[in-house]
């Protein structure tokens, strides 16, 4: 686990109960993020998802148990760790381009304020804003638009790990489909690391190289590892006809629907620390036929 670019060890979290005892959300979560993977996470509200993000933002510390990035424990927020939230989060008195500037300019201290406009006009172009649109303040664009600056800002500043926290949750199903096939587009021009919490498991099938279940709290735990055997690139409109697709769907679906609620409130003690990690269906490249 320790050899992966971002490794999760033995991590907890719990808090007061209001009666003088302890919570436990989840128990010795365990597992590792490979270099320029996508990974998902999956699980019921509740369980701990985005308190896991928010420890690997270095935006919490947990109870116990460690982050490592690139073998560096994580303390603190840095901008080696991009975040795009659910509500945007952009600086409402700025426009959209100097939303993505101020943090250009913050990761490149030396670039001149050429360079700085150049690398934030490129990504702003990669999620499809140009022109006067740049120009205009949060408040003057859609969310759609505001997701794609927050999206912009993330990606331009180049850092090791995105964290995504249900970024497009509060979108309409056209606006989402038309973000996620641009996501995609960015990550696999630049290499990007990415961890990301969704509750929509289309989405995840459609974007991740593996999908993390988790069960619910109390004692949440980390279960599985899914991998998602279906080649890139994807498109929403094709993978649904891969062999693999519905296979892997309900095996997510009857998780969270049964196993996820049969497993909570297990204490870790006896159990393995790290998810079981799972294939569904038929290889992605089945290997030739040996003839006799």
């Amino acid at each position: 686990m320790s050899k992966s670019f971002l490794s999760i060890e033995g991590l907890t979290q719990r808090y007061p109960d209001g009666t003088g005892g302890e919570t436990t959300v989840f128990e010795n979560a365990s597992f590792g993020v490979e270099k320029g993977e996508f990974v998902c996470i999956l699980g019921h509200s509740g369980c701990g998802k985005s308190t896991i993000m928010n420890i690997l933002a270095g935006l919490a510390e947990p109870t116990s148990g460690v982050v490592k990035m690139d073998g560096i424990e994580v303390s603190g927020p840095s901008l080696d760790r991009g975040v795009v939230f659910q509500n945007y989060s952009l600086l409402p008195w700025l426009t959209a381009l100097r939303n993505v500037t101020f943090g250009v300019a913050a990761r490149n201290p030396d670039w001149s304020k050429e360079q700085v406009l150049e690398q934030s006009r490129k990504y702003l172009e990669m999620v499809g804003l140009k022109g006067d649109v740049v120009n205009r303040k949060p408040s003057q664009l859609s969310g759609g638009m505001r997701q794609r600056v927050s999206i912009a800002r993330a990606f331009a500043n180049h850092p090791q790990l995105l964290l995504l926290d249900e970024p497009f949750g509060a979108l309409d199903a056209l606006t989402r489909g038309t973000i996620q096939d641009e996501l995609l587009k960015i990550w696999r021009g630049t290499e990007q690391t990415v961890f990301m919490i969704t509750h929509d498991i289309d989405e995840a099938i459609l974007l991740a190289d593996r999908i993390l279940l988790m069960t619910n709290g109390p004692y949440a735990r980390v279960a599985e590892s899914v991998v998602i055997d279906i080649p890139r690139p994807r498109t929403r409109t094709e993978i649904v006809e891969h062999p693999n697709y519905y296979a892997i769907r309900n095996h997510l679906v009857h998780f969270l629907g049964v196993r996820s609620k049969e497993m909570a409130g297990q204490q870790q003690e006896g159990l393995p620390s790290k998810p079981e990690t799972v294939r569904i269906g038929v290889p992605a490249r089945p290997e030739p036929l040996e003839t006799t």
